[in-house]
């Protein structure tokens, strides 16, 4: 989602440069959730409940980036729209990384095998609090004004509704979802321990494997941390300081916060399982020549990767 102070006090030059970075980077994020949706919907055996959270979480991307790009300032109701839609799903995409974070703390940690039992209740609490924070936001809202973007806040009380109903609900997500990796970290080296006393290999190798998933895992709170954080620093910036913007800030806020599709579809959605089923349907197409070279990283070595796809929900269809 663009900045709401990116525009203001800025010259026009610098103004177009941030709408092709914010444009660009959009674009990017685009490509790469809507890579993750069509995969999910062409191969079936990506159909199980771990891997549709993920599914949702490139959706809620794909559409946060579609409505970044597309809108007319100029248009009151089509200014109005892009905003509150690109509001409405870039809330959403940090609220299905926590879904993510819950399932595997509740199926590593607790060892409950529960999760697809909240399937309505992940739904209700994104979508729904998505609403709800996109309903408050026009508080103090002014759209339709004539200017490069449709998301410039000029009300003090515009400014303070968007940061309550969207980093407040961001850092919220980023706290929880790294309190989640800290007990799973945690559990997974009690367990990695208890291995190495008893002596017990195929343990010992079980927990290496967990190891290397988690330890790609633990990079995905830094993803939020990272497309936001100069976001979080302008916002209160501009807050702090109306009237007073600082070109590199909004240029690193826009290029970050464009990306984080781009960096979620990485994360999380180029996992094994994915690399597995686009090499099963394409072995066919590939010359010879190329084929070991293209299969060598689609196809993991040995048994199937264990990634967080995999681990959450292991044996759940």
């Amino acid at each position: 989602m663009k900045s709401p102070s990116a525009a203001a006090s800025l010259t026009v030059a610098d103004r177009r440069a941030l709408a092709a970075v914010s444009t660009g980077a959009a674009a990017l994020s685009l490509a790469g959730s809507g890579f993750i949706v069509i995969c999910y919907l062409l191969f079936k055996e990506l159909h199980k409940f771990s891997f549709k959270l993920v599914f949702f979480l490139a959706l809620s991307d794909m559409f946060c980036s579609l409505f970044t790009i597309v809108g007319d300032p100029t248009s009151g109701f089509f200014c109005y729209a892009q905003d509150y839609s690109a509001h409405f799903f870039c809330v959403a995409s940090f609220l299905w990384t926590t879904t993510i974070a819950f399932t595997l703390h509740r199926t590593v940690v607790k060892h409950k095998t529960d999760v697809e039992d909240f399937d309505s209740i992940f739904h209700l609490y994104v979508w729904g609090t998505s609403l709800v924070m996109t309903i408050i936001r026009s508080i103090g809202s002014d759209y339709g004004r004539p200017g490069a973007w449709c998301w410039t806040e000029l009300a003090s009380t515009g400014k303070v509704a968007h940061l309550i109903t969207f980093y407040v609900p961001l850092w919220g997500a980023i706290l929880y979802n790294g309190f989640t990796y800290f007990q799973v970290n945690r559990m997974l080296n009690n367990a990695t321990r208890m291995a190495v006393g008893m002596g017990d290999r195929s343990n010992q190798f079980d927990t290496r494997a967990d190891r290397k998933a988690f330890n790609r895992w633990g990079y995905y709170p830094l993803i939020l941390i990272g497309s936001w954080a100069f976001g979080t620093i302008n916002r209160v910036y501009d807050f702090v300081n109306p009237g007073h913007k600082i070109f590199w800030l909004s240029f690193l806020d826009v290029g970050f916060a464009g990306l984080m599709g781009l960096f979620n579809s990485i994360a999380y959605g180029l996992n094994s399982s994915v690399r597995k089923a686009i090499a099963e349907r394409s072995e066919m197409w590939i010359p010879e020549r190329f084929k070991r070279m293209y299969t060598t990283w689609l196809r993991p070595r040995g048994q199937q990767e264990n990634e967080l796809v995999s681990l959450i929900v292991e044996g759940q269809k």
